[in-house]
């Protein structure tokens, strides 16, 4: 793996650490797709740092655990602007 991936990779892991932000989020920032930063933080980051997948691993399973609360809220400030 080219070292510039390694270093995104682990750069991504640390910030989602850090901010605990979503995968959108921390794509938008890195300026990659969500695709890459998933891929990055559920592969790559496997065969380079087993510890921090991990940390990575429980973040991003919280989220999927709330991702229906998100949902929710963005629906009702939607609609609640149109009235």
């Amino acid at each position: 793996m080219e070292n510039e991936i390694s270093k995104r990779v682990v750069s991504e892991a640390n910030y989602m650490i850090k901010t605990k932000d979503t995968i959108r989020n921390i794509a938008n920032k890195y300026n990659v797709s969500k695709s890459t930063v998933h891929k990055d933080l559920s592969e790559r980051l496997k065969k380079i740092d087993s510890n921090l997948s991990k940390s990575i691993e429980d973040i991003m399973q919280e989220h999927i655990d709330i991702r229906h609360i998100r949902g929710g809220e963005s629906t009702k400030q939607k609609y609640k602007k149109r009235s």
